[in-house]
This record gives structure tokens, C-alpha cells and sequence, in this order.
């Protein structure tokens, strides 16, 4: 059994620590006052392309860089090491692409990936969060033309993108669930609002109306009937990923917390030699290990191949115990750093403000144990106590 990271996961993970370090750690106060210039911006994606990061999810065939899932979840740790949502500058194609026509993988898959383009995923609605079913929206044929109707929340980085893809329900039919690619600046397509949230992330999460959109069939993504099964590859990949993001943000919560109590001195001594502080560093340290080591084996049998129901189902498991423990960890971080904790320009106030979200995006938590009880039932408790042999 060997748990050492191989010579390439190495370069890349020091690639991409390098990367937020130097471009994306200095400009967060700006990012969090919402004083970041776009020609700042724009030298920061230069970056995303000098360090072979920009659609390190997909294959090289996709545009991507062809990194392993190993090595893809080292970079979602690294960067998710930034506050404000700055990881989200490290673009890439949203994943049901993958399954498009040849036309759409010309079209947006590899041109997004380089850096040409964006794409932002609509699916949530003001009555359909964890229960898809409920999707209002629909998309009816007529004369030749797909004509999409709804209104969607929470359409996360719609201002940084050039395409939305719209899940809607066909001829209203929650049985016919559907992908559908459409220009944010097409007729009918409406920014209802902007909202703010408790996070100061790098770009904005819209309320859409799409009010008698017209799309060609061609930008149907997938067959009718097919958009769930395209949203949860999306949601288990996505998962993932959150919980790397996680990880990195308890570890850079807990080294700033570390370094405070071991210079602050109180009483005549380091805070860190008092019980009550060496017995919470104690406790984050071990949290994070378990999260690492849960993670990472969950990497390294991702590279093995892991069947795509298995991965669903620890992508959940992994999402659930890493955002909880990001919320615990970077809590007693900023405990730990008192009065200076709470301030905004102290990185762990803005990663306090940052994990919260990691347990209601992407699943809730309750969602992440409903589907974890589901799976125990269907296959059993092996799949979660068990080990591959």
C-alpha cells in the first residue's frame, strides 16, 4: 500500500500552491471590497494559462489539461487555499459539455476551456432546490424552435459567462427533465436581480428570467429526458471538488492560527503552551488529517478507475464530512485569533464566511445523508466501512 503522491502529483500540486501564493492570496482584500480591476483580473487568468490550470478537470482531448483525479483534486486544494470565491478564476467547461454533440464540443467545450467563453449551469428555483422535481421551468417545441420559460436562482458566476445552460422540464414534464445551452445575451434572457450573500465571492450569483427564449435544437445538451442523469455527474464531480476546497481552507485557516498562538504572548508565555488552546490546534489537526486522508484515498481509487456509482456515492460522503469539518475547523481558527479573528482583513474571518455555503451548495448537508442512507441500504455498510482490496 502506497500513499506517497507519485513525481507528477508533486509538480502539480506546487504548481498550483505557487499559483494561488503569488496570484491570488494578494488580491483578496481588494476581491472582498469589491475593488478588484478587471485589468487586474485579466492578468490573473494569464496566470491560470501560464500554470497549466485552466480546465484542469477535462482531458486534453477536451481542451483540458489531462490531469488525474488525483491530481485534479491537489489543485482544487490549493486554490480553494483563497478566500472570496478567487478559485472560481481558475475556469473551466462545465462537465455535462462532455456528453455534447460534435458541434457543441467545438462550439463550447474546447474554446471555454482555453479561456474563450464560460459557462454558468441554471438550476435551482425559488420552489425546487433539493427536490428537482419541482423545476418550473419548461422548454416547449414550437415550429421548429425550443421556447424556454422560467425563472432561476442562484446562478452562480452568470456575470463571468458567455452561455448559460438551463435545466428545464420538456412540455412541463418532470419526467422529461433537459439541457438546454443558451446565450446570456439572447433575446428574452433577464437579470431579475443580483443578490448579496454572507460570502464576498469573486463573481456574482444571479436571479434569471428566461421569458420565450428560442434556442435551435442544436442546443439541446443530451437527449430529452436526459438532464438529471448530465446534472448529477456534474453535482458528484462538483462534490468532490467542494470537499478539496474544504480541505485547503481548513489547512491555511490552521497554519495562520498556529503561528498567532505561537507568537502571542500572554501571562508570560505563548497562548499555545495554554491547555485550552493546544487542545483545540490539537483537534483541528487531527480533523484535517482524517479529512486529508479520506480525500485522498478517495483520489487514488478515482485513478484506479472507480465505477461512476460508487463515486456518487462517496462524493457525498466526502462533501458531507469536509464542509462540516471546514465549519469546525476554521471556527476554532478564529477563535483562536480572538478580537484579530473577526476582523475582515484577516484571511480567517473571510474563510469563516466562505465555508458556511460549502454545506448548503452543490447538496445540503441533509441531502448528502439522505443519499449516504440510501446507499448503505441498497449496497450496504461495506461501501463506507469497507476497503478496496
Amino acid at each position: 500500500m502506497d500513499f506517497k503522491l507519485s513525481a507528477a502529483e508533486v509538480e502539480v500540486q506546487g504548481r498550483a500552491r505557487a499559483f494561488a501564493e503569488k496570484h491570488l492570496f494578494p488580491h483578496e482584500i481588494a476581491c472582498d471590497e469589491r475593488k478588484l480591476g478587471q485589468e487586474t483580473l485579466a492578468g490573473i487568468r494569464q496566470q491560470v494559462i501560464a500554470h497549466k490550470l485552466n480546465g484542469y478537470i477535462h482531458s486534453k482531448e477536451d481542451g483540458g489539461q489531462g490531469y488525474s483525479p488525483m491530481q485534479q483534486i491537489l489543485v482544487a486544494e490549493e486554490i480553494g487555499k483563497a478566500t472570496c470565491g478567487m478559485w472560481t478564476v481558475v475556469w473551466k467547461a462545465s462537465t455535462p459539455l462532455r456528453r455534447g454533440t460534435a458541434w457543441q464540443r467545438e462550439t463550447f467545450l474546447l474554446p471555454f476551456n482555453a479561456g474563450k467563453g464560460r459557462s454558468c449551469f441554471a438550476i435551482t428555483e425559488e420552489g425546487a432546490g433539493s427536490d428537482p422535481s419541482l423545476v418550473k421551468t419548461s422548454a416547449v417545441r414550437r415550429g421548429g424552435k425550443w421556447v424556454i420559460n422560467g425563472e432561476k436562482w442562484f446562478v452562480t458566476s452568470a456575470d463571468a459567462s458567455t452561455v448559460v445552460i438551463v435545466h428545464a422540464h420538456v412540455d412541463g414534464d418532470p419526467a422529461k427533465p433537459t439541457l438546454f445551452i443558451v446565450d446570456m445575451d439572447q433575446p428574452g434572457v433577464i437579470v431579475k436581480r443580483i443578490p448579496q450573500f454572507m460570502h464576498s465571492y469573486l463573481y456574482e450569483h444571479y436571479e434569471m428570467v428566461f421569458d420565450n427564449v428560442e434556442v435551435d435544437d442544436n442546443r439541446r445538451l443530451g437527449d430529452v429526458g436526459q438532464g438529471f442523469d448530465l446534472t448529477k455527474e456534474w453535482f458528484t464531480e462538483t462534490r468532490v471538488e467542494i470537499a478539496a476546497h474544504c480541505l485547503g481552507a481548513a489547512i491555511r485557516a490552521t497554519e495562520i492560527a498556529n503561528d498567532y498562538a505561537a507568537g502571542r504572548i500572554q501571562f508570560g508565555k505563548p497562548i499555545r503552551d495554554f491547555q485550552a488552546i493546544e487542545f483545540m490546534l490539537a483537534d483541528m489537526a487531527v480533523e484535517i488529517m482524517a479529512a486529508k486522508s479520506f480525500l485522498y484515498r478517495v483520489g487514488a481509487e478515482l485513478n484506479e478507475g472507480m465505477d461512476p456509482k460508487l463515486m456518487h456515492a462517496k462524493a457525498s460522503a466526502l462533501k458531507l464530512y469536509n464542509s462540516e469539518m471546514a465549519g469546525r475547523v476554521v471556527d476554532k481558527a478564529l477563535q483562536i485569533l480572538g478580537g484579530r479573528g473577526y476582523m475582515r482583513e484577516n484571511p480567517v474571518e473571510r474563510l469563516y464566511r466562505d465555508v458556511r455555503v460549502d454545506r448548503i451548495w452543490e447538496g445540503t448537508s441533509e441531502i448528502q445523508r439522505v443519499i449516504i442512507a440510501g446507499q448503505i441500504k441498497k449496497r450496504g455498510l461495506g461501501i463506507y466501512t469497507g476497503w478496496p482490496a
